[in-house]
């Protein structure tokens, strides 16, 4: 009922939220995780006793249609996993916790209202895309320049999202054709450096942004006699480092375009409901790719591989117990 494998791509959320907000990650992005693993699990505990009764035509084999897991458990469970998240947030800060609490909020949303309505896939989307917020705003407690990556991640989920409303009857091309083009724009916009604004007065800047409080030492250390002047740019040694996040991202974005955009290719050309499947489980697995190439294009090389490691254990994990 709790999809192990789907869990995998919960953490590169909030890593890649921390990473888009200029941040390291800290002990409150492990809180930011935390809570989103709470949420996500309690989303998928909603889903099932939300959809029991359509499971136990469509999906027999389910844990609710089949007897194994009984409705109120699951009600039960989905309910305890949803204060949990929320009270790792409130620990994580309040502008964490203001954030969980409309991602708690669209996962409630979307299972027991929305999922079959034309708003389903937004408010997935929505959710997703919140979920990385979360991280930015438990680790920096601001949002703002981590929202072009939560619209990159959110737009990928759109498009999974879309296709698996037809992995039980698929019969439709269109939805798998659209997802591969979203899948080849976002690989191509993934491997682009976010421009961040400078630093505003009254707060430090964030490491390597131009701002007044990164400017200072710089200038305090030229007022200096007999200080060396040197020339005004980028370090031979930032600039290493920037062409190395970007050919880190380009790489992982590669990786994404490859583990998404085949299945999606596969379903249109045949839309039934096992290549459907097969292509919804694509799209939920290319997510770490993704998560990874938008940690890297923020700079932070070695969360992004720690990110995209995710990706063979939920391999693994999805051998034996199905993704979606």
């Amino acid at each position: 009922m709790l999809r192990l494998p789907a869990l995998f791509t919960v953490p590169g959320d909030a890593l890649a939220g921390a990473a888009a907000a200029g941040a390291h990650a800290g002990p409150r992005t492990l809180l930011a995780i935390g809570s989103s693993l709470c949420l996500y699990e309690a989303g998928m505990a909603l889903n099932d006793w939300a959809d029991r009764v359509e499971d136990a035509a469509e999906r027999p084999h389910r844990p609710l249609p089949s007897g194994r897991v009984r409705p109120a458990a699951a009600l039960t469970a989905a309910c305890a996993l949803t204060g949990a998240g929320l009270a790792l947030a409130a620990a994580a800060g309040h502008r964490a916790l203001a954030v969980a609490t409309p991602l708690a909020a669209t996962v409630w949303a979307y299972d027991l209202t929305l999922k079959h309505t034309p708003a389903g896939p937004a408010a997935m989307a929505a959710a997703r895309g919140l979920d990385l917020l979360l991280g930015a705003a438990a680790t920096t407690g601001r949002v703002r320049a981590a929202l072009p990556s939560a619209a990159l991640l959110g737009t990928h989920t759109l498009a999974v999202t879309a296709v698996s409303r037809q992995e039980t009857r698929g019969g439709s091309a269109l939805a798998p054709l659209a997802a591969c083009a979203t899948t080849g724009l976002l690989a191509r916009l993934v491997t682009r450096r976010p421009t961040r604004l400078p630093a505003g007065r009254g707060e430090a800047a964030a490491p390597g942004l131009p701002g007044p409080a990164s400017q200072g030492p710089a200038r305090l250390a030229a007022a200096l006699p007999g200080a060396r002047r040197h020339p005004a740019g980028p370090t031979a040694a930032g600039t290493a480092t920037g062409h190395g996040s970007a050919r880190l991202a380009a790489a992982l974005g590669a990786a994404y375009a490859a583990t998404a955009a085949r299945p999606y290719l596969h379903a249109a050309l045949n839309p039934s409901p096992p290549l459907t499947q097969r292509a919804v489980g694509g799209g939920i697995r290319a997510t770490i790719p993704l998560q990874a190439a938008l940690t890297a294009r923020s700079g932070a090389a070695v969360t992004a591989l720690l990110v995209a490691a995710l990706a063979p254990a939920g391999r693994k994990f999805a051998r034996k117990v199905s993704i979606t």
